[in-house]
């Protein structure tokens, strides 16, 4: 069975894949009682799964008439997609950015699973065991050179 944060997951990208401009607008508050969880877990799901990293920019107002906005931010299309890579990854990226820019290029269909599984494990902290700073430059090298390899067209 799935968890609550699962599937207010989904729940708000299934919204997010039916409107026409990639946008949704929500009541923090009503999204809880439909979920009938408290409000902290909606600012829950939103902190974790729909961060810049993962493609998605969230904006929020706060108040009597306030909302969440969370738009999905679609790819560059194939040719700038090294550019987006090689400036996303920097010389330096850490795990949690790393597996945000992973999650993103397998949101866009460029990667499959055992891809997103091998990429995973490749740039995990227990996989580079060296001490920062050097662990985040190896991860950066390491992600760059993989990603490009799989994302060019042969």
């Amino acid at each position: 069975m799935r968890n609550i944060t699962d599937l207010i997951e989904q729940y708000l990208k299934q919204m997010i894949r039916e409107s026409a401009e990639g946008t949704v607008e929500i009541q923090r508050n009503e999204l809880a009682d439909k979920f009938s969880c408290v409000p902290s877990q909606i600012n829950y799901v939103i902190a974790t799964r729909f961060t810049l990293e993962r493609g998605y920019l969230v904006e929020s107002k706060r108040g009597g008439g306030g909302y969440i906005r969370i738009r999905k931010l679609e790819l560059p299309d194939c040719q700038p997609i090294h550019e987006h890579v090689l400036r996303t990854i920097g010389n330096r990226i850490d795990q949690s950015a790393a597996e945000g820019l992973i999650y993103q290029l397998a949101e866009a269909k460029l990667l499959d699973g055992r891809e997103v599984q091998l990429l995973k494990a490749a740039v995990s902290r227990e996989t580079l065991a060296v001490n920062l700073p050097l662990r985040d430059e190896i991860r950066a090298r390491l992600l760059k050179a993989m990603l490009i390899a799989l994302l060019v067209e042969s």
